[in-house]
C-alpha cells in the first residue's frame, strides 16, 4: 500500500472512529439515550451532533493551531491524531487529539510558537461556541422534555428537585463545576432566567461541549514539562527559573488533587492501608521531580502530613481526586521539567505579551471540579 494512503488511512480512521464515538457520548449525555439500549435509533445517534460537532470542531482548531505553526517553522510533524473513547457511561467520547513532531525543535522561540498556537486557536474557537450558546439558550421550559417528572414544581423545580432523599436509588446526578470565563458568560452575555442549573447542563450541547474545550484548555496550559503552558512559560522564563516553578506548581496541583482523598473519620482498618498506599502514590508521582529518593518521600510525606492535617480540622474541605491520574501521568510520563534547547534567544515583547495572555486564559478557564457524578444510595421515599 502506498504510505501516503496508509497514513490518511490511519488519520482519517481515527477521525472517524473519534466523531462516532464522540456522537454517541453527545447522544447520552443530552438525551439519555446509549447505544446499549435496544430500541436505539439514528434519530438518537443524530441527537449528539451538536455535542460531537462542537467539541470536535474546538479541538481540531486547537491541533491545526499546532500543525500550522510547525508547518510555518519548517518542522516535519503529522497531521492530529484524534483518541477515541468508548461509548460508556459518563465517557467523553474522546481524550482529545495531538500531533506529533518529527524533527527537532531546536530553538526555545520555536518551542513557544507551536506552543501557545493550539490553546489560543483552539480558546477563540471555544469563545464562538460558547458566546453562540449562551446568546441563543433555550426557555426554562426546555428542560423538562428531559425531566417531565420536574414539571410538577413548576419553573422553581431546582430548589426541590437535586436532593438525595428525592432521587431514586441508582439515579446519577451529574454537577458541572464553573469557571472564571463560564461565570463571565453566565453574567454577560446567558439571560438569567435561562441560565441551566450546575445539575443540567450536560443537556445544553453547545454549553457542555464549550465548557468542556475550556477545561482542555486548561490542562493544555497548566505550566509544567512539555505541555503547551510548560512551553509557554519556559519561553518567558527560561529553563532554570522554569525548573522551579514548575516544579512548584506541580506539589500544589498534586497537593490539591489529593486533599479530603482519605478522610480521618475512616475506619482504622481502612486507614492502615489507604494511608501507606495514598504515600506511595504522591511519591511515585513525584519522582518526575528527579531529585533524591529520600527527599521525594520527605516530599511525599510532608504533603500527606498536611493534607490530613486541613481535613481533621476542616472536614468539609476537599480538592478533586478527578486530578489524580492526570497528576501521575504528567509526573511519570511528561515530565515536570522543559528540557533546554539548544538556541535559547529571548523572545520579542510581542511573543511575551502573547505569553502573559496565554497564562492568564490558563487562569480564566482552569476549573477545580469539572465533573461531579453522585450515584444516590438511599431509595426515594
Amino acid at each position: 500500500m502506498n504510505p501516503k494512503l496508509k497514513i490518511a488511512l490511519v488519520h482519517g480512521g481515527l477521525f472517524l472512529a473519534t466523531f462516532i464515538t464522540a456522537t454517541l457520548a453527545g447522544a447520552e449525555w443530552t438525551y439519555g439515550r446509549s447505544v446499549f439500549m435496544p430500541d436505539y435509533s439514528w434519530q438518537d445517534f443524530f441527537s449528539g451532533l451538536p455535542y460531537s460537532v462542537s467539541f470536535l470542531l474546538i479541538l481540531t482548531v486547537h491541533e491545526f493551531g499546532h500543525y500550522f505553526m510547525a508547518v510555518h517553522h519548517r518542522i516535519k510533524t503529522t497531521l492530529p491524531f484524534y483518541i477515541p473513547l468508548p461509548p460508556l457511561p459518563f465517557f467523553l467520547g474522546t481524550l482529545g487529539a495531538l500531533i506529533r513532531i518529527k524533527d527537532s525543535v531546536r530553538s526555545k522561540r520555536q518551542h513557544f510558537d507551536i506552543g501557545i498556537a493550539g490553546p489560543l486557536a483552539g480558546f477563540i474557537a471555544a469563545l464562538g461556541i460558547l458566546w453562540y450558546g449562551f446568546s441563543h439558550l433555550p426557555p426554562p421550559e426546555y428542560i423538562f422534555q428531559f425531566h417531565p417528572e420536574y414539571e410538577q414544581y413548576g419553573l422553581d423545580y431546582a430548589q426541590f428537585v437535586y436532593r438525595p432523599e428525592l432521587m431514586a436509588e441508582g439515579t446519577a446526578d451529574v454537577i458541572v463545576g464553573k469557571n472564571l470565563l463560564f461565570l463571565f458568560f453566565e453574567k454577560f452575555v446567558g439571560d438569567p432566567a435561562r441560565i441551566p442549573n450546575v445539575h443540567e447542563i450536560m443537556h445544553y450541547p453547545l454549553l457542555f461541549a464549550g465548557f468542556l474545550s475550556l477545561v482542555f484548555t486548561s490542562v493544555n496550559l497548566l505550566p509544567i514539562g512539555q505541555l503547551d503552558g510548560g512551553h509557554v512559560l519556559y519561553g518567558l522564563i527560561g529553563y532554570e527559573r522554569h525548573k522551579k516553578v514548575a516544579a512548584v506548581i506541580y506539589m500544589l496541583f498534586l497537593f490539591f488533587a489529593g486533599l479530603g482523598y482519605i478522610q480521618p473519620a475512616e475506619s482504622s482498618e481502612d486507614l492502615l492501608w489507604k494511608i501507606p498506599v495514598f504515600i506511595g502514590f504522591n511519591y511515585l508521582c513525584l519522582t518526575g521531580l528527579k531529585i533524591s529518593r529520600i527527599n521525594t518521600l520527605i516530599i511525599a510525606l510532608s504533603i500527606f502530613a498536611v493534607q490530613y492535617l486541613i481535613v481533621t480540622v476542616f472536614p468539609r474541605i476537599h480538592g478533586y481526586s478527578g486530578w489524580l491520574l492526570f497528576v501521575l501521568l504528567i509526573g511519570r510520563f511528561v515530565g515536570i521539567a522543559h528540557p533546554p534547547s539548544e538556541i535559547e534567544e529571548s523572545l520579542d515583547t510581542n511573543r511575551q505579551i502573547l505569553g502573559w495572555i496565554a497564562l492568564l486564559i490558563f487562569v480564566l478557564c482552569f476549573t477545580p471540579g469539572p465533573l461531579e457524578v453522585i450515584i444516590t444510595t438511599v431509595a426515594a421515599p
